[in-house]
């Protein structure tokens, strides 16, 4: 009983209340009218078959009520409910004195619901329905219609209440209106909290995408709080601060707003640093220098990220990722900037903890690896007890393995060193056709065995670099060992070495499964794997190329990809050749 009650009563919204909800208040009243009837002396009945109908009609309007609501279907039916009720306490008033009756009142409780519906057709109904209702004593034939004053009462009386119907309806009408409108405002704030999360979570790739349209701006406004939101004028003059910059600079926006200038938390240091890095010739800018440093790039219309230090009010700093793009008027002229910056305080312990946690792994890791690899070489060559050849075939997959291990944590020192900076290099002046040529002689045999054609494209005449000879090898080895991972039997990988301009460029391009456009960006970040790579359960941590990434740069050169999803991938490893003649020197 009780799940029914709140399946007919619970399914309310607050423009839309159950039908069962709307028959409560007439229930309840004809009820008490029925008890007072029973009880309170004087009131009479003229006439038990019309009191009895309108009972009972009361009765269908009540279950009707429950059916409606508990069935979603019927719900468009209503309407009819209240004029039941209508024509219940027209009977009901008939058959306790008709005209002297004091159960009239009721009356106001459906018309009221009638009203109160949509359409202005309803005021008609609830006009007629009173009508009806006054007249129930003659339309029963309990009484015949000779008193002008029902006659006038009974046109009268539907008049006034047409008209508290209308009033009541145009209330409602108003009323849902400005529901609707309430409605679609949160819809929008729950689209904007969406955005703001889509904002917080692809802060770096929308960089460039950031229009500073005033609307949008006052929009979101409200809704960020883990970003620091900054507007100003051409002058650097704050215009705009949100509950984010109150929260990180501890400056309410009273007193930044038309008061204070964004370079004002900035360490001049920087500021100076940046200026003497951008080197823009004198009369470039109209901006003044520590504000220039801020937004030259934005002015220039790129959109630029970086790392700067912001300086609270008390004096205590703090790294933010500061992203700067420029304002534009409805003419396109620049309004001014809008500086979002993210605290970056937390990301950068995260990651030095990582850092430190991989580097004492993997010293811990190396140690015992090297004594395994040292016995099972002991084992291997032990000349008084040797082994049978199921031993030795066991011994050496546990040497692999061991060996697999000990790179995989020599990768991991690697990439540890390469966040802490301190990255080591020996640098020569290398011949690089002998790097790439050992890197492809190398891998042949795993690509023999995997059915992949290596071809090698080597010149006579070798192009010669400044760099450690073992690190590009690394990364050359990683490079041909990821096409031969990501290329089917039956595919060809080409590693390829040309001289253009005062570069030399290795090219490592296969006929493998590809990277899907949208992930090339991340394809440096460590332990990312490609969702090919993934769907084609392709093994391997994603070190390899953060790896050859830190190597490449390292050198001072450039890796590149180009993939297309199911056509291949080739990627391109730029360096600066070293003259024949400052080779010798």
């Amino acid at each position: 009983m009780t799940s029914f009650f709140s399946s007919v009563l619970g399914r309310l919204s607050v423009d839309h209340p159950s039908v069962a909800l709307k028959q409560l208040p007439t229930a309840v009243g004809f009820a008490i009218g029925i008890v007072l009837l029973l009880t309170v002396p004087g009131i009479e009945v003229s006439s038990e078959t019309a009191t009895a109908v309108g009972i009972a009609l009361m009765v269908l309007a009540t279950v009707l009520a429950g059916v409606c609501t508990r069935v979603e279907r019927f719900d468009r039916l209503s309407v009819i409910v209240p004029i039941i009720d209508i024509v219940a306490i027209g009977a009901f008033r008939a058959g306790t004195g008709g005209s002297a009756s004091i159960f009239a009142a009721l009356l106001i409780l459906p018309v009221v619901w009638i009203a109160a519906e949509r359409g202005r057709r309803h005021i008609v109904i609830a006009a007629v329905g009173t009508s009806i209702a006054l007249y129930m004593p003659y339309i029963l034939g309990m009484r015949a219609l000779d008193n002008a004053n029902e006659l006038v009462r009974g046109l009268y009386s539907p008049l006034i209440f047409a008209a508290a119907a209308a009033i009541i309806n145009e209330l409602a009408r108003q009323s849902r209106a400005q529901l609707e409108a309430i409605r679609r405002l949160a819809d929008d704030k729950e689209v904007i909290l969406q955005r703001t999360v889509e904002f917080a979570n692809q802060l770096q790739d929308s960089e460039a995408q950031i229009r500073a349209g005033d609307r949008l701006f006052r929009n979101v406004w409200a809704a960020v709080t883990e970003q620091s939101i900054i507007g100003t004028d051409v002058t650097g003059l704050v215009d705009a601060w949100n509950s984010g910059a109150v929260k990180l600079l501890g400056v309410d926006t009273e007193s930044a707003e038309g008061k204070r200038h964004v370079f004002e938390f900035h360490i001049p240091a920087e500021l100076d640093a940046r200026s003497r890095e951008l080197n823009y010739p004198p009369g470039e800018t109209v901006l003044n220098p520590g504000f220039s440093a801020l937004v030259e790039s934005a002015r220039l219309g790129r959109a630029e990220s970086r790392e700067w230090t912001y300086v609270r009010d008390d004096g205590s700093e703090v790294p933010v990722l500061l992203s700067v793009t420029k304002r534009v008027d409805d003419g396109g002229v620049t309004s001014g900037y809008l500086f979002v910056a993210t605290d970056v305080t937390q990301s950068r312990e995260v990651a030095r903890l990582k850092d430190e946690f991989l580097g004492l792994i993997s010293h811990e890791l190396r140690t015992p690896l090297s004594s395994i690899l040292g016995y099972l070489e002991l084992l291997r060559d032990d000349e008084d007890n040797p082994l049978s050849a199921e031993q030795t075939q066991f011994l050496g997959v546990a040497e692999r393995n061991a060996h697999r291990l000990l790179r995989l944590v020599g990768d991991l020192l690697f990439t540890a060193q390469v966040e802490s900076g301190k990255f080591p290099l020996d640098p020569h002046t290398v011949e690089l056709g002998r790097i790439v040529s050992a890197a492809a002689e190398s891998a042949r045999p795993s690509a023999n065995a995997a059915g992949i054609t290596l071809v090698e494209r080597v010149p006579e005449v070798s192009p010669l670099v400044n760099g450690d000879a073992i690190r590009l090898g690394q990364a050359c080895d990683n490079l041909i060992s990821n096409a031969i991972k990501f290329t089917p039997r039956g595919g060809t990988v080409t590693i390829s070495l040309n001289v253009e301009g005062p570069s030399a460029v290795i090219r490592v391009r296969d006929t493998g499964i590809g990277i899907p456009a949208s992930e090339l960006n991340q394809l440096y970040a460590r332990f990312f794997r490609a969702s090919t790579a993934t769907r084609n359960a392709v093994p391997g941590v994603g070190l390899g190329l953060t790896i050859t990434k830190a190597i490449v740069t390292a050198h001072q050169g450039e890796l590149d990809v180009e993939s297309e999803e199911g056509v291949g991938t080739s990627f391109s490893v730029t360096l600066n050749t070293v003259p024949a003649l400052d080779a010798v020197h």
